[in-house]
């Protein structure tokens, strides 16, 4: 994403949040919305991201899921956010290392998965955006994407006879705004929740590991987790991991300018890793055992490396590596991928 569109995305922000659109009241009575409180796991932290008066209701949940499932939303009425990121796949690209977008185009990153994202404290590989609301506009506008703008997209959408009715039951106002789009968006985004792997079975008392995921576990604790923070397996940190020593993508610098982000990324959950592959941010990594083996051998050095990454590798023996790979296959959330809420 170029910094002209996060400008844009800040801008659109600062309307939402400031109250800048405004709505006229219907006249006619609707029905109450029927509220509902978010999903979030008794074994999980405190939610971090706030919702704000964007209050949560299944009319504004069921329509978030409808615009992130519609090509409506692209220039050529062939790509949905759900193209790039599906459930079966946990909400990501599997098999893909650059999604492809309208007209031949292709993405420049590897399609990240989007779940738990209520915990997250910025978003994108960068960071580069902070309102869970306005985190589709970049796939939305990009021009090798879904190449289309707020203007366009709500222009089709008030001329859809069918939209008009489910904003209407959804906002109880007589016309479409952006915001209501994007509020749309967060409150089916904002509710994917991964929280029922053989991880969360083994954590919360209710399932076990058999002798290798243990193992796994014990190796996980001890060379991962000060990033790979339980039980989100991510501390949303900006990390250089040691991929490269020269940067084709600057990561973090893009956002802040600032030399000592060159190379660090958003530190990913493991959730659903099994599923969610290629990986890293460039989709570079085809296989757990790739990924792995870069942590053992294949770390290379530059000034911006991670402090938390063993400089010389973790030097695993192929047992502990076996082992490790198991483990990460517990983070895998069934539950997730067949949910039919989320369908």
């Amino acid at each position: 994403m170029n910094n002209r569109a996060l400008t844009y995305i800040g801008v659109l922000a600062l309307l939402f949040f400031m109250g800048a659109c405004k709505q006229e009241r219907t006249s006619a009575p609707l029905p109450e919305p029927v509220y509902f409180n978010p999903e979030r796991p008794a074994h999980f932290p405190a939610a971090h991201y706030e919702f704000g008066d964007n209050v949560f209701t299944k009319e504004g949940f069921e329509l978030g899921k409808k615009l992130f499932h519609d090509p409506l939303l692209s220039i050529t009425g062939t790509i949905s956010c759900a193209s790039c990121h599906k459930q079966q796949d946990a909400f990501a690209d599997a098999g893909i290392r650059f999604s492809k977008g309208v007209n031949g185009g292709m993405a420049s990153r590897n399609a990240p998965p989007i779940v738990n994202l209520a915990w997250n404290t910025s978003f994108m590989w960068d960071g580069g955006v902070n309102h869970l609301e306005v985190s589709p506009l970049g796939a939305i506008q990009h021009p090798l994407e879904m190449a289309e703008t707020p203007a366009g997209i709500l222009r089709k959408l008030q001329e859809n006879s069918v939209y008009r009715d489910l904003f209407k039951n959804a906002f109880h106002k007589d016309s479409i705004d952006v915001q209501q789009i994007f509020w749309a968006f967060a409150q089916y985004m904002g509710n994917i929740v991964s929280a029922n792997s053989k991880y969360d079975k083994y954590i919360t008392g209710t399932g076990g590991f058999s002798d290798a995921e243990m193992k796994g576990l014990v190796i996980f604790r001890r060379d991962c987790s000060t990033c790979h923070s339980e039980p989100l397996t991510t501390n949303y940190s900006f990390q250089n991991n040691g991929l490269d020593n020269v940067f084709v993508d600057s990561g973090r610098f893009r956002i802040t300018r600032n030399v000592d982000d060159i190379g660090k990324f958003k530190v990913p959950t493991l959730r659903n890793i099994e599923l969610t592959h290629p990986y890293m941010h460039d989709g570079r990594f085809v296989t757990l055992l790739d990924v792995v083996n870069h942590y053992s051998e294949g770390v290379m050095q530059s000034p911006t490396l991670s402090t938390q990454i063993e400089k010389e590798g973790l030097k695993l023996t192929e047992e502990e590596k076996a082992n490790l790979i198991a483990f990460l296959k517990t983070l895998t959330d069934i539950e997730l991928v067949n949910n039919p809420l989320y369908q």
